[in-house]
């Protein structure tokens, strides 16, 4: 029934709970209507029963809503997708949803963190492999570079916590150079972090399975496919949310916090009230080694090492956004927790090596940390059962630490795409919330250094580091900047710029360190790669800026300037084409059939068709047909020169080619036809000024009645 409001007296909507529904409603819902005979004679009720789960909704005057029935697809192979994404990653969460994903202090805390927490599994090795070129006897300089690193982390600790209330929108390093040190230094900045976060995924990954395969020695052949399995599971739980994946993390952050914090309790606890150990213990001698003598250079080298534990260290000034309210208060607690975290785990580690005369073997297998927990917890009655458990936890932390780079890695790439720096796709968020874009693309790249470095922890590590330490510099003297514009406004802008100033100049040092010292063991890599980057980044802000100011049309802007003209190139004269054919009178009198002759028959047999057809055409009209005769059998380039001919001579007037295109049921069906539209589509596209319209001719498979011809 078109309209019953004017069939019958008065006449009721309702819904599928017998609740009345708006009028306006009828109009979007696929209705199932009946008539019912009212309470009085003559009235009648029009009940409209809408369907279960409507595509749209209304929510206001002018407005709609899509639902979630508007999100399944079509299609079989399709609708599978769906549902196995779904399966995968849940159900799609609705932007309003947006403040819901926030995270608390305890789940922001692992979820951050997990990076610098679980650099102490592998910081302490990384210092003692260095000195070791050297022999045993200076191994005993770990714990001295300990301290340094330990002062440098407090001192970067207290700069960001001064940068987290200064931009509480997020992108530490980038948002805070780009404003006050100018595009350039931003761009460097971001690049560093990004390359840092893509080296901490594989670092971590590698590093976990490593510790893996010491539990499990006959996994050693697989390493590599291992790193890759592991990756493609850590993506999948951060395609699930940044709420869900903070929740799936938080346990094995925690997990590894309580049981290395055991084994340092417990193992100090041995060494020096129940043995009275010294600080520095003796060390086993290498045989057959030729040492070299011990250099600063080498202390620099086993320093700028070390400073691995710092990695991870800026990522929750980066992810302001995703705290709880006040986001600004709960980021600069959790970093303050962090950093204690951190210093007291990679101490307490390091005094356990020195005390216990721990070395770390070249192949990295047992680890340090795995010789620490043998040491501690054999001979030690019930505690042997620990030494297993603390080995899953570090597996655990290792393994998952690379969360910190999928928290912080697609919000920094959304923020470069949306100043223009990266391709738009990075801004957008997934049926998740989350940027899945950008956590799709850290994998694969991830995944691409796994393979190249066969999942080496110390070919990867020596790559380590020296972003982030780039972008440590950057924001710490960005914030001077700031400071010091606020001078005349800030209370305490003295104070803050001497802060932020130390820790420019501190981590500047250690920057050049690292770079100086790890050059050619493959830090030139990323000294190379972070000019390219912005390289690529200036290059995308250029396509945007050329694309914004072109994005215009020759088509005039007022309906009644434009003048039409239409092109349809015909392969046959048969009712698709003389259906395209009326579409296009219907729009102008200027129409022209285009057919280019291959086939001197065909040509013929079209011809005889046109002059039957033409008395259905009126007197004022200008529909045509032309032949293009193409001797070297080409069927686009005769075409493509007429259309460009005519866009010449008609400057004018809109130029617009319709093109009648079968769908056919089948994916297989495809590959039965050559596809001569879709590769017309494809030049046309590149012609500025010409409209392209497709009439689609949908193929059900099912075998029709055939209609004759009009003549």
């Amino acid at each position: 029934m078109d309209n019953p409001d004017k069939l019958f007296n008065r006449v009721t909507y309702i819904g599928k709970d017998n609740a009345e529904i708006q009028a306006d409603d009828y109009d979007l819902q696929t209705p199932v209507g009946e008539e019912r005979r009212g309470g009085r004679l003559g009235d009648m009720r029009y009940v409209i029963i809408r369907p279960e789960n409507p595509p749209l909704r209304r929510v206001g005057s002018g407005m709609l809503e899509a639902t979630e029935a508007a999100e399944i697809p079509e299609g079989r192979l399709s609708k599978a997708a769906y549902w196995t994404k779904r399966a995968l990653i849940g159900v799609p969460l609705a932007s309003a949803k947006a403040e819901h994903e926030r995270l608390s202090k305890f789940k922001a805390l692992p979820l951050l963190s997990s990076d610098a927490i679980s650099s102490v599994a592998f910081a302490t090795e990384a210092i003692l492999i260095n000195l070791a070129a050297a022999g045993p006897a200076h191994l005993g300089l770990t714990l001295p570079i300990s301290l340094v690193i330990i002062l440098l982390l407090c001192i970067v600790t207290i700069s960001y916590r001064q940068t987290i209330p200064a931009y509480p929108n997020g992108g530490g390093s980038y948002t805070v150079a780009r404003e006050n040190l100018g595009k350039l230094p931003g761009l460097v900045a971001a690049a560093a972090l990004l390359i840092d976060y893509v080296l901490n995924v594989a670092v971590c990954i590698s590093a976990g399975v490593l510790n893996m395969v010491s539990l499990f020695p006959e996994l050693h052949g697989s390493i590599v496919l291992l790193d890759i399995a592991l990756v493609v599971l850590v993506t999948l739980l951060n395609l699930r949310g940044v709420r869900e994946s903070g929740s799936i993390f938080a346990f094995p952050t925690y997990f590894f916090v309580i049981n290395a914090a055991l084994l340092i309790g417990v193992g100090l606890f041995k060494a020096y009230v129940i043995h009275h150990q010294p600080f520095i213990g003796t060390f086993a001698p290498m045989k057959d080694t030729v040492f070299e003598p011990l250099t600063v250079l080498l202390v620099l080298r086993a320093f700028a090492t070390g400073c691995s534990a710092m990695t991870g260290v800026e990522a929750i000034s980066n992810g302001v956004p995703i705290f709880k309210k006040p986001e600004t208060r709960n980021a600069a607690t959790t970093l303050t927790i962090m950093a204690v975290i951190l210093g007291t785990l990679f101490l307490g580690i390091t005094l356990l090596a020195m005390t216990y005369g721990i070395e770390a073997h070249p192949s990295g297998n047992p680890t340090v940390v795995a010789q620490i927990a043998l040491k501690v917890y054999s001979n030690s009655g019930p505690f042997i059962v620990l030494f297993p458990i603390f080995q899953l936890a570090v597996l655990g932390i290792l393994a998952l630490s690379a969360e910190t780079s999928y928290a912080d890695f697609p919000r920094l790439a959304s923020l470069l795409a949306h100043d223009g720096f990266l391709p738009r796709q990075f801004s957008f968020r997934g049926d998740r919330l989350a940027f899945s874009v950008g956590i799709i693309a850290l994998a694969i790249m991830s995944c691409i250094l796994l393979i190249v470095f066969e999942g080496s922890t110390d070919a990867l590590i020596n790559l380590f580091a020296v972003g982030v330490f780039i972008a440590f510099t950057l924001s710490q003297a960005g914030m001077v900047m700031h400071w010091w514009r606020l001078r005349g406004t800030a209370n305490n802008w003295r104070r803050s710029i001497m802060i932020n100033g130390l820790g420019a100049g501190t981590t500047a040092i250690v920057a050049m360190i690292i770079a100086t010292m790890k050059f050619m063991e493959g830090a030139w890599i990323v000294i190379l790669l972070i000019p390219l980057l912005v390289l690529m980044f200036l290059g995308i802000e250029h396509h945007y800026h050329v694309f914004e100011s072109e994005r215009t049309t020759d088509v005039p802007a007022q309906p009644q300037q434009i003048k039409h003209r239409v092109i349809i190139p015909i392969d046959r004269l048969d009712r698709v084409t003389i259906q395209s054919l009326s579409y296009a009178r219907s729009i102008t009198r200027h129409v022209t059939a285009v057919h280019v002759v291959v086939n001197e028959e065909s040509a013929l047999k079209i011809r005889q068709d046109w002059m039957k057809w033409q008395q259905y055409i009126g007197e004022d009209e200008e529909t045509h047909l032309l032949l293009i005769e193409s001797p070297y059998r080409s069927l686009f380039r005769p075409l493509l020169a007429y259309i460009d001919t005519i866009r010449k001579r008609h400057p004018d007037e809109t130029l617009s080619v319709i093109l009648p295109e079968f769908v056919v049921a089948h994916w297989w069906e495809y590959f039965l036809h050559n596809q001569t539209v879709l590769r017309l589509k494809a030049k046309l596209l590149f012609r500025p000024g010409i409209v392209v319209i497709n009439l689609p001719q949908h193929i059900r498979g099912k075998q029709p009645a055939l209609r004759p011809l009009p003549w």
